[in-house]
């Protein structure tokens, strides 16, 4: 089981000079976050890390200078970040004149991920003069070869960490490549991808008089930053505050309004939450089934009817999505239960595993439900085409992905045909029949740099809260202190109730009415997917759980939302 840890306060916190009539909760919070002082919760603009400090920011503003009466062609990942960057880029270098622009994003079950022959050859008919790739590029070495060596030029704006070997590429503007990235190593390093291509569409605006230019479109940014997962630093929560403002001043996208109202999302209301799970999915969900030009062109159409079609067409693809996912998911657990009763040992320090009826474009999901269940880096398996397999991981701290991954593509060679990302998610192809020698290579490693410390898994909380704080407005507050994401966490609380009733909702949902220790008021919670498990009324419990407003009904009622039962 889990152990509950409480976060600590940062050192010299209680001395800090907090705003005057901060809540004592909010300040509970948020000196258990990473920041230096309460000025690093401004999120104005005006406290952005400057585009000055971006080594290869100038080559790339060039570059696309030079070929701002040619056609450059923006090639785009298949994922959120991937799709928000590419319309960022599109509507930006568009509205800044830059007439003969166009995007094409790879189909994943055909062509893969990345700039590839194959995509460089896909992209001959537009004609392309210049290839800009946004989320990917980083590893694509044939690929910006076979570019160049047709005349092309090729700018490569990506995140992801580079390989041994960089590409060939004009310029790469990276901030996880020195020399092409942030001069002194910081306040980039977590961007996503579509936050790269902000950076290098701000420098652009600027050199063409109109900096303000890219800010148009900053709810793109927020959506990528959020879906994508990368860390919140200061940056990222600068580029999402601001994203989410405009997106509840009603000021966004058509497709972003569309997606929200097909999640019912009221836009007012919108939190780094509701990108994250309401409106991020629908998006993936192109690129996951389908093809993400439809994501794409969802969000870079100005027709409100076509973006509401479109939203829908996305949202019926997230269903089909999530009935796949169900099903996968049930068969992952069943083949690691079998595993462990055939074998009668402990799960190994990585799991494998696949499957000849999952889908490529969800096993990503099915590492991340296993990881989660058994706490173990986590690789899934589907059959692609020539037999090859499509895999994608999932880790836990401590355990890289891609060094991993480039620790078996060294010590069996041929066996992974390529593999990218970073050290918590990571995607690879396997050769024909590879999977049982990737097995035991990718297990063996794990036998190496996991130890039995490793899986201990805590649970991190903001500590105890009085049962009078448990409140709509204290809700309300740290809902509204956000954004709140991955490395900047939603706060969350631990405490002692006494179960008083409970029912079952939807059959899956517990929900569940508690009386808190040293309170006399009752008060609502939820647990999600626990039906199976449901505590016995008259239990006593220890929970972890998150303050929620519950405005279903005419008057909003303060609702626990419970992560971890004990």
């Amino acid at each position: 089981m889990p152990k509950i840890e409480r976060r600590e306060a940062i050192g010299g916190s209680e001395r800090w000079p907090w705003p005057a009539g901060m809540h004592s909760v909010l300040r509970q919070v948020l000196a258990r976050r990473p920041i230096a002082s309460p000025e690093e919760l401004a999120l104005g603009l005006k406290h952005l890390t400057p585009v000055g400090g971006f080594d290869a920011l100038g080559a790339g503003v060039e570059l696309l200078l030079r070929h701002r009466r040619g056609r450059i062609v923006i090639v785009g990942d298949f994922d959120a970040d991937g799709a928000t960057s590419s319309a960022l880029g599109f509507l930006t270098l568009r509205s800044l004149g830059f007439a003969d622009v166009d995007y094409f994003i790879p189909d994943r079950f055909e062509l893969g991920y990345g700039l590839t022959p194959e995509v460089v050859e896909r992209t001959r008919g537009l004609a392309p003069s210049l290839i800009v790739t946004v989320d990917n590029g980083i590893t694509s070495v044939a690929g910006v070869e076979a570019a160049r060596d047709s005349g092309i030029d090729v700018l490569i704006t990506d995140h992801h960490l580079p390989p041994a070997q960089l590409p060939r590429a004009n310029v790469i503007v990276n901030p996880n490549v020195r020399g092409h990235g942030y001069r002194d190593g910081l306040g980039c390093r977590h961007l996503a991808g579509v936050g790269v291509v902000f950076y290098l569409l701000a420098a652009l605006g600027k050199a063409l008089g109109r900096a303000n230019a890219v800010l148009e479109h900053i709810d793109l940014v927020a959506l990528g930053t959020v879906a994508d997962l990368v860390r919140l630093d200061r940056s990222n929560r600068i580029l999402v505050d601001q994203g989410l403002r405009r997106m509840r001043a009603g000021r966004c996208r058509p497709g972003l309004a569309a997606l929200a109202q097909v999640a019912g999302a009221a836009l007012r209301d919108v939190t780094a939450a509701t990108l994250g799970y309401q409106i991020g999915p629908r998006l993936n969900a192109a690129g996951r089934l389908d093809d993400m030009s439809v994501g794409v062109r969802c969000l870079v159409t100005d027709d409100p009817d076509e973006a509401r079609e479109l939203a829908a067409r996305l949202d019926g693809l997230n269903r089909e999505r999530r009935q796949l996912e169900s099903r996968m998911r049930g068969e992952a657990v069943e083949l690691v239960d079998e595993a462990e009763s055939l074998e009668g040992e402990a799960l190994p320090n990585v799991v494998c595993l696949a499957h000849e009826r999952w889908h490529e474009g969800l096993v990503g999901l099915v590492a991340s439900r296993i990881r989660e269940r058994y706490f173990r880096p986590t690789f899934a398996f589907a059959p692609a085409d020539g037999g090859r397999l499509k895999g994608s991981g999932r880790s836990i701290p401590g355990f890289h992905l891609r060094d991993a991954l480039a620790d078996v593509a060294a010590e069996v060679p041929g066996l992974i045909e390529r593999f990218g990302g970073h050290a918590m998610a990571a995607g690879l192809t396997l050769k024909e029949g590879g999977f049982e020698a990737f097995r035991r290579a990718i297990e063996a490693v794990g036998a190496r740099r996991l130890d039995a410390a490793a899986f201990a898994e805590t649970i991190l909380t903001d500590g105890e809260i009085d049962c009078r704080d448990m409140t709509v407005e204290v809700a309300a507050l740290l809902r509204d202190a956000g954004p709140w994401g991955q490395g900047f966490p939603e706060p969350c609380f631990d405490g002692r109730f006494e179960l008083l009733r409970t029912r079952i909702l939807k059959d899956a949902h517990v929900k569940m009415t508690l009386k808190p220790a040293g309170g006399a008021a009752p008060v609502e919670a939820i647990a999600f997917n626990r039906a199976d498990e449901p505590p016995e009324p008259g239990a006593e419990l220890t929970l972890v759980y998150r303050l929620d407003v519950n405005d279903y009904f005419e008057t909003p009622r303060v609702q626990l939302i419970v992560d971890h039962v004990e």
